[in-house]
């Protein structure tokens, strides 16, 4: 402290004589600046812009400013919720149709709904024989099983079944047997009234069947599938 004192001391003078200078120097520009000061035309601000008009867009109930927005702002609003209304209902109705279309475009055509279906006249089969017809692009397999088959196949203990299944789940009628004649194992066609167990055989890789399509032996996991079908008359059947 003894040290910064002694070093103010020292250069007093020369402080005193530099506050002077500050001085004289603010007071000159001052003395400078007054001669250019603004003239009295000169604007400090843009008052002379015109402001946009817009009574004709407004409403009529608010273009008077001596009036509370209060008054008519059930008007308003009515009129705002039924602009909301409108379009949400607009909305919907083309989000509805643009969801039909779309739905629509991906159902199936004509002709492939005509071939979803197929009437069968069971007559034609005789008892003990299987016949293939074409469902859909696949075989289709119906069996007239005789009264030994019907008898063998609803004995048959489900516990030594790979994909247990009774007889009774697989037919409507005992006497009838329709199933896809797609093996399960990689797709292909087995062999009717083939196999150790006379019903059908896949010789593509030893895959063998029961008279009512389950799975008996070989390397296909599961039985054979049942498509939907319904009796329309005591001899005709539609599968699909």
């Amino acid at each position: 402290m003894m040290s910064m004192s002694a070093r103010a001391g020292a250069l007093s003078p020369y402080l005193q004589a530099t506050k002077q200078t500050v001085k004289s120097l603010r007071s000159s520009a001052a003395k400078d600046l007054v001669p250019f000061a603004a003239p009295g035309g000169i604007r400090l601000a843009h008052t002379d812009i015109k402001i946009p008009d817009f009574t004709d867009y407004r409403r009529p109930e608010v273009t008077d400013p001596n009036k509370s927005s209060q008054e008519s702002s059930e008007a308003r609003r009515s009129f705002s919720y039924l602009v909301t209304g409108a379009t949400t209902v607009v909305g919907v109705y083309a989000a509805k149709t643009v969801v039909t279309q779309f739905v629509s475009s991906m159902s199936a055509s004509a002709d492939v709904l005509a071939l979803s279906q197929i009437e069968i006249k069971l007559a034609d089969i005789p008892e003990g024989k299987n016949m293939t017809f074409k469902w859909r692009g696949k075989p289709l397999f119906v069996r007239h099983r005789t009264e030994k088959e019907i008898a063998a196949e609803e004995g048959v203990n489900l516990a030594e079944l790979r994909d247990p299944q009774h007889d009774k789940d697989r037919v409507i009628n005992p006497r009838w047997v329709i199933v896809l004649g797609v093996c399960t194992h990689l797709g292909c066609v087995p062999i009717a009234n083939a196999g150790d167990f006379g019903g059908y055989y896949c010789p593509c890789h030893g895959s063998h069947y029961d008279a009512s399509g389950r799975i008996r032996k070989g390397p296909a996991p599961l039985n054979l599938e049942v498509p939907f079908y319904e009796f329309t008359e005591e001899d005709v059947v539609i599968v699909g």
